[in-house]
């Protein structure tokens, strides 16, 4: 089992994009990917909404969430949000310990 976490970052004129590349630049989502429990955090822009940011971020557990809450690292992810002027709305999924069941690979190429 682990935890996945859609954040989507919404603002204007760019700001989501730049707040998405700030935390590439100044290493804070390389910080982020090697704590403890970490299993993916990567930023995708939508097609639709250029002024959003998706963020898939995927943990272990809660305990590597609440670890990671309470990190130095998120009064900087707090600091750039404000700095930008995003509101970030989020949905919260636990993954399927069975896997992709046989009746939906047959639609993935490999």
């Amino acid at each position: 089992m682990s935890i996945v976490m859609n954040l989507y970052y919404t603002g204007t004129d760019g700001n989501a994009r730049r707040f998405a590349e700030e935390m590439e630049r100044s290493g804070i989502a390389g910080l982020i990917r090697g704590e403890a429990g970490n299993l993916r955090y990567e930023y995708f822009v939508p097609v639709k909404d250029p002024e959003t940011v998706l963020l898939i971020d995927i943990w272990r557990d809660q305990a590597a969430i609440d670890l990671h809450h309470s990190s130095p690292m998120m009064k900087e992810i707090l600091r750039l949000r404000k700095k930008y002027g995003l509101q970030v709305s989020a949905e919260r999924y636990v993954t399927d310990e069975n896997g992709i069941p046989d009746s939906d690979t047959k639609f993935m190429e490999r």
